[in-house]
């Protein structure tokens, strides 16, 4: 397939800047596995899910990973913490003016804070802190908003960028899984009333999720890499689900290529499994665990968009998002949502 199967046309006022007051407030786009599309209110998922279904959440943290500071010289420099090796080394994405060689020292907090540059992992900088730097993000970090929102982080943002069910022990990503920002505490509890399971997984996600495709032919491109983890206990929640013939329904595309690294690490088949995953799930793709997804509008070209296709097909994915783009749907991490049906022997 080439990249430009994955085109569409977006105007500029259906991406969402800004949250709307209530998480749960947003519409929800169902497309069914022959193709056809309904237009929905988010809180409608407690109709289209069915008492022993179970929701699969990605439990992670958004650090606050975006760092201003100076070089030596004066120059304005930039740090987004990729990924935390131990409490003081860490890979990162560093924007100045001259990419800063190894020995290079970077001063955050007007200097409280010395950041040495000791060398180069592909495309990422090993940079050395003075101070621990979960401690250094907390006291001079920002959320690392999406470049799409065109603006920086607000205070609305400390709290809507975050899922209401995230781990505090497990503070490592740079983006949200959005497609969880749209659950409140109190569809979470009218979910359980009815009978509908919840379980976690955890993929700490990088910045490469809003990296482009480069490659025409999608084949060639080749993902970045992400931590996550599937613990046993949600491993026998999603085995007892599918004995009994109900769903399982990844929330979001992070849920999902956490939940199929595992399957793929472990033989096709979901069992407990950590560790790097460069998954990429592309139409063609057989799925081992994941039915049902909630997920996000994504960007035109997107890996993200792909794997939506994958599920479902890429003729049925770019139809409903004509659909919703004529229908004024709210695009990206604090747009609308769909729920995506499995489409079988794809």
């Amino acid at each position: 397939m080439q990249l430009s199967d994955f085109n569409f046309s977006l105007p500029d006022t259906l991406i969402a800047r800004y949250p709307l007051e209530s998480r749960s407030a947003s519409r929800l786009l169902h497309l069914q596995a022959d193709g056809s599309f309904q237009d929905h209110c988010f809180t409608d998922i407690l109709d289209l899910f069915n008492p022993g279904d179970l929701l699969v959440l990605n439990d992670t943290k958004v650090m606050k990973a975006r760092l201003k500071g100076k070089r030596a010289s004066g120059g304005a420099i930039e740090i987004l913490v990729e990924r935390i090796f131990n409490q003081n080394v860490a890979h990162c994405h560093i924007r100045a003016s001259n990419s800063p060689k190894a020995g290079a020292v970077l001063f955050i907090g007007d200097g409280a804070v010395q950041v040495t540059v000791t060398g180069r992992q592909d495309n990422l900088f090993i940079a050395e802190f003075s101070q621990p730097i979960l401690q250094v993000l907390d006291q001079y970090g920002q959320l690392p908003i999406p470049p799409y929102f065109n603006r920086e982080a607000e205070e609305i943002d400390s709290v809507r960028y975050q899922t209401v069910f995230n781990d505090p022990t497990k503070l490592a990503s740079v983006a949200a899984p959005t497609a969880s920002l749209h659950f409140d505490e109190n569809i979470l509890e009218q979910l359980e009333q009815k009978g509908i399971l919840k379980a976690f997984v955890t993929l700490h996600v990088g910045a490469g999720t809003f990296l482009p495709v480069r490659s025409t032919d999608i084949q060639n491109h080749h993902m970045h890499s992400e931590w996550c983890e599937v613990p046993a206990e949600t491993v026998k929640l999603i085995e007892e689900t599918h004995a009994r013939g109900n769903k399982v329904i990844a929330i979001g595309t992070t849920a999902t290529r956490a939940l199929e690294s595992a399957a793929q690490a472990c033989g096709g088949k979901i069992g407990a499994w950590s560790g790097d995953t460069q998954i990429f799930i592309y139409p063609g793709y057989q799925f081992c665990v994941v039915d049902r997804l909630i997920t996000n509008f994504h960007l035109p070209e997107s890996t993200l968009l792909m794997l939506v296709s994958a599920l479902s097909s890429r003729d049925h994915v770019m139809q409903a998002y004509q659909h919703a783009v004529e229908q004024q749907y709210r695009f990206f991490s604090y747009g609308d949502a769909m729920l995506i049906e499995r489409t079988a022997d794809l």
